[in-house]
């Protein structure tokens, strides 16, 4: 058989095979003349079949690629092998129409009984072409670091921010493993993170919890955010790594946590003040109470010592909080009780103070009324509900349908008949009254068994954690 007449001399099974190929089929023979050439070939090179056989395969490859394909073609023909053609290399080819387009081409020796035929499978990668710069315009645009790793942890693509962040030229890093952009003493923990993340790829931030810092080439460190998310290629799946620099934002943080801890001092420090002054302001009265003989006049500066050592204690459990905003309000309650008891000299053997219900926190503006609130009536009940010197004052905190429900109530005498809490005009109820109303409250006062004052406000007055 004459490798010239091959095409002619096909056997039917051969010829199926051409057609059936997915890709385009080039058969030529050691001189490089055209042999064969199925269907997919003539269409993607715009020829047709008598147009193709007998001629040389360089009137497909374009005139500036002409005298390296004759080489390559050449010493191909000395050592015929499978392989692909042109590796590391831009293939391209040539169409009828004169238009250039890039394509693969992989190569297999044939032998017949005429001497050794050279099969071309060819791919047309226009499209697979337009994909990859459509990804490496997507790449070159991000605003953050791109790294893209194989699943033994090699560099495989990385992008130009890349290269500005970590100081590296792209070639320095292709093909490296990807610890060296993570310091020397993260690299173990790193290795196996990578592992982790290999065997349950997703979508995902990386070391959620975590500092993340990166290495640059010159040694330096700096702090990194790193999202993660699985590529699937043909044959594996790579990782994709959205390395971002956050080094600007963290110093921002930590401008922004110092002025947080000097505002939280200087507020500190304000309401320590303020609790100060107000309880020497509450030691002065005591001291001008103790020149004072008439029972009624003393008693009223007693009261007003006990009021103002009552918004003092709101200043001092600020001071004491973790949280300079609000205070919990039963533990409050339970500290004014225990001056209150001292101050009338009552013990806990003969009164009881019970305070329960859920926790509560308010803020200066809603703690400081509510704070007078609850001295003036506990006082009240001090003076007047025990009157044998025993019983017991129940304090309930309890947040239902949007509103914060304080009741306290005691066990003592009660209210007489007929009592009308409007008509009453004594300092302390208009002052519960007035209080009631800053808070946009409501006030119920019930008689049974003992008395129970109930006030209600807003839940919107509460602070918030």
């Amino acid at each position: 058989m004459i490798p010239g007449n091959f095409d002619q001399e096909l056997d039917s099974k051969f010829k199926a095979f051409l057609e059936a190929a997915p890709d385009a089929i080039v058969v030529v023979d050691v001189h490089g003349r055209i042999v064969a050439a199925n269907a997919l070939a003539q269409s993607m090179f715009g020829y047709r079949r008598e147009q193709l056989l007998g001629e040389r395969v360089e009137m497909l490859v374009p005139e500036a690629y002409r005298g390296a394909h004759h080489l390559d073609r050449e010493t191909y023909s000395h050592a015929p092998r499978t392989r692909p053609m042109g590796i590391d290399r831009e293939l391209r080819g040539l169409r009828a129409n004169g238009e250039e387009f890039p394509l693969q081409i992989s190569l297999s020796p044939i032998e017949t009984e005429g001497g050794t035929l050279i099969t071309s499978i060819i791919r047309d990668m226009t499209t697979q072409r337009l994909a990859e710069a459509r990804f490496r315009g997507l790449l070159e645009s991000a605003p953050d670091s791109i790294v893209v790793v194989d699943g033994a942890g090699i560099i495989t693509i990385v992008n130009s921010e890349t290269e500005r962040m970590f100081g590296y030229e792209r070639h320095e890093l292709l093909g490296q493993p990807i610890e060296i952009l993570v310091p020397e003493r993260s690299r173990g923990r790193h290795h196996g993170d990578r592992a982790a993340y290999s065997a349950d790829p997703n979508t995902r931030p990386m070391g959620a919890g975590r500092q993340l810092t990166g290495r640059k080439k010159n040694g330096s460190e700096f702090p990194v955010e790193i999202s993660l998310s699985p590529l699937r290629a043909e044959n594996e799946t790579l990782v994709i790594s959205i390395v971002r620099d956050v080094t600007e934002r963290r110093l921002f943080e930590e401008q922004i946590q110092t002025s947080l801890r000097e505002k939280e001092a200087l507020l500190r420090e304000i309401h320590h003040r303020v609790k100060n002054n107000l309880q020497i302001t509450s030691s002065l009265l005591r001291l001008q109470a103790s020149n004072i003989s008439d029972v009624s006049a003393r008693s009223i500066f007693d009261e007003t010592q006990m009021r103002i050592r009552s918004m003092a204690l709101v200043h001092e459990k600020l001071y004491q909080a973790k949280n300079l905003t609000r205070i919990n309000f039963g533990d409050y309650v339970r500290t004014l009780g225990e001056l209150l008891f001292k101050s009338f000299a009552v013990t806990s053997d003969a009164v009881v103070l019970d305070v329960a219900g859920q926790d509560v926190f308010l803020d200066i503006d809603t703690a400081v009324p509510c704070g007078l609130i609850v001295n003036e009536v506990l006082s009240n009940a001090l003076k007047h509900a025990f009157p044998g010197g025993h019983g017991a004052i129940f304090v309930r905190l309890e947040l239902a349908a949007g509103r914060c429900v304080m009741a306290i109530r005691d066990d003592g005498v009660g209210l007489p008949p007929q009592f009308d809490l409007g008509s009453i005009d004594t300092l302390g109820l208009q002052l519960v009254r007035g209080l009631v109303q800053q808070i946009e409250g409501s006030l119920e006062l019930r008689s049974v068994i003992g008395t129970e004052f109930r006030i209600e406000f807003p839940s919107e007055r509460l602070a918030h954690a």
